[in-house]
């Protein structure tokens, strides 16, 4: 028969074990919250055509607020352009590439370079045009057989490409020119092109110049636009990953709630006009999360990557996405 104190001795044993395994549990939780620290994070500033919440986390220094606190420095790239963008992701020098055009994510992924597209930057169809001062040209059909300069590989060029298809017209029947936008306006308001491909405050400009807008995105694309990381960077510092979607939901909610400063520091930044910012700034849609819709025009951007010859290899594009919470 158990004695008294013997059974208070198995009760004392009973409860140093569980509050033995509770202190373990505790410390376990504590290791699956650890945190990492980076001495320094590389992001993408892209400010044009209208990339307001980047302008807004600069000026604002909110990066620079959520990571300062454990002493990690942010260093703005200077780099605008989508494949090289990726490139210096390729090689580790850029940990996020804000405003990265799909199909540079697309392309980039399909060549091998390891990146995670963690949420969409915008949406802006409408701000995506082909113009001429052509006054004969009114449609996309117009375009048959005309000099189209832009940037190939682009969303503008598949801008054209989708008109042109929708319009009857082969691809080849265009003759398309590589060339960016600012000298491709330039040659279309001198004369030497029949339409050009255009976006961002150059739309503006070139109508102050006599050009007019044969036809925009709408309908044919959304123009999607990501934001995407580095992939050995979110396998390493997924928290870090989480901290830097929560700061781009702060200068969203910055927008919504200061309005009229949003539109004074856009202005500010990128050169234009108040007033040119508030006509451009409807036309975008800056929600991040990642929705089936996006899914699918992703999925159009490959096939037309396909279909053109820029690229061979498909890649999963449901796998090539990586949402934080």
């Amino acid at each position: 028969m158990i004695s008294n104190i013997e059974r208070g001795i198995g009760m004392r044993k009973l409860s140093i074990l569980v509050s033995t395994l509770f202190l373990s549990l505790i410390i376990l939780a504590g290791c699956g919250a650890k945190t990492t620290k980076v001495d320094q994070i590389n992001i993408s500033y892209v400010k044009s055509p209208l990339n307001v919440p980047s302008i807004i986390e600069k000026k604002k220094n909110l990066f620079e607020t959520e990571f300062g606190k454990d002493n990690t420095k942010i260093v703005y790239s200077d780099i605008t352009a989508g494949p090289k963008m990726t490139e210096a992701m390729a090689a580790g020098s850029l940990d996020f590439a804000n405003a990265l055009g799909g199909s540079s994510a697309i392309l980039a992924a399909s060549n091998g370079v390891d990146l995670k597209i963690i949420g969409i930057y915008s949406r802006a169809p409408k701000s995506f045009t082909i113009m001429s001062k052509n006054p004969n040209i009114k449609t996309a059909a117009d375009l048959k057989e005309k000099k189209v300069v832009g940037p190939k590989g682009t969303i503008l060029h598949q801008l054209l490409l989708a008109a042109a298809e929708k319009a009857n017209i082969k691809a080849e029947d265009i003759n398309f020119i590589n060339m960016d936008i600012a000298p491709g306006v330039a040659a279309m308001l001198a004369g030497s092109a029949d339409a050009a491909l255009v976006a961002g405050p150059s739309v503006s400009q070139a109508e102050k110049n006599g050009a007019h807008v044969v036809t925009t995105g709408e309908g044919l694309l959304d123009a999607t636009i990501v934001i995407a990381v580095r992939g050995d960077f979110l396998k390493n510092h997924e928290d870090l990953v989480k901290r830097y979607m929560k700061v781009h939901q702060a200068s969203l909610d910055f927008m919504k709630n200061n309005l009229d400063e949003t539109y004074k520091l856009t202005a500010e930044e990128t050169k234009l006009t108040v007033d040119d910012v508030k006509a451009m700034y409807s036309l975008y849609d800056f929600n991040p999360t990642v929705t089936d819709k996006d899914i699918t025009e992703l999925e159009k951007t490959q096939d037309f990557l396909i279909k053109n010859n820029m690229m061979t290899k498909k890649v999963d594009i449901k796998s090539l996405i990586k949402t934080v919470n």
